[in-house]
């Protein structure tokens, strides 16, 4: 399911200029469905230099189901220690708890994996495109199930771990390894029963959304399943920022927050600017039905 979202006004995001060596962009890598390690459909996605830029979001986002570990707790090593992590940039997000399926086929990215399979499966994920670059801020993607075929391409199921910053750049080649340190959301102000009431308020919003758009799009209404599956605020933040799908931008701004109640509240005031644009469609559609909304 795919949902129009109309992102908040503190959208914009600007990057730390972390990144800095330029190189020629990558070759692409893909992701598929996670249902089936041997599934044929793919999207295609191409991972770009290194050189940051700065650029606004798109007006309009989409929100979209997405696989989320139902117990999933922030949990990131507590060391202040830097350490090496290899890295692969995409133009997507991973959040903490959330499902990401890849097809490698890039030699050095299958260098990489071949180096993963016999240590600990863990390398981080983090934004990049041809036009901002490459963000600081990722995620680690461990890997839970993987597939190698006979021409050495693999097929992984990924889930993401802690996230990271990055501190320096180690080496490019043949894939991109950095010195990293481990972040934590910082407590909040606002008290574990405010986080908890500001959750279900997201969640609230979020059946709206859901609702609404299913009655533009003509489908049939039904009870909206429990989406906070019992996760704490924390990582429930976590799974809203990654239904957030096509807004990478966005993604990204609230994977960098470092607190819960900020990321709660931003969640909050988009699903709020889309509730009111899906409204204003409604009502368009009511008096117009012929219209397309």
């Amino acid at each position: 399911m795919a949902l129009p979202l109309v992102p908040s006004s503190s959208s914009t995001l600007t990057y730390k200029p972390c990144l800095r060596p330029r190189t020629s962009s990558f070759n692409t890598e893909t992701i598929k469905n996670p249902t089936s390690l041997s599934s044929p459909h793919y999207k295609t996605l191409a991972t770009p230099s290194f050189h940051i830029h700065r650029r606004r979001i798109p007006s309009f986002v989409r929100c979209s189901a997405s696989s989320f570990s139902e117990k999933h707790q922030t949990g990131s090593p507590k060391s202040d220690e830097l350490v090496e992590l290899p890295l692969f940039p995409l133009p997507l997000v991973l959040f903490p708890g959330a499902i990401l399926p890849l097809q490698i086929f890039e030699f050095r990215f299958r260098m990489m994996m071949h180096t993963l399979l016999q240590t600990d499966l863990r390398f981080g994920v983090i934004y990049s495109d041809t036009v901002t670059g490459t963000a600081d801020i990722g995620c680690v993607g461990e890997v839970v199930k993987h597939e190698r075929l006979v021409d050495d391409r693999f097929f992984l199921i990924c889930k993401g771990q802690e996230r990271f910053r990055v501190s320096t750049i180690v080496r490019t080649k043949p894939y991109l390894v950095a010195k990293v340190s481990w972040l934590e959301d910082r407590p909040s102000a606002d008290g574990d029963d405010n986080l908890d009431t500001l959750a279900k308020e997201v969640e609230t919003h979020m059946k709206d959304v859901i609702r609404l758009s299913n009655r533009l799009n003509g489908k049939p209404e039904k009870e909206i399943q429990d989406l906070r599956r019992n996760l704490f605020p924390t990582p429930f933040s976590f799974f809203v920022g990654s239904t957030f799908e096509g807004a990478p931008k966005e993604q990204q701004a609230l994977l960098e927050l470092g607190d819960t109640a900020t990321r709660l509240k931003r969640e909050k005031e988009t699903l709020k600017n889309t509730l009111n644009y899906l409204s204003a469609a409604s009502a368009v559609k009511d008096v117009f039905p012929s219209s397309s909304v």
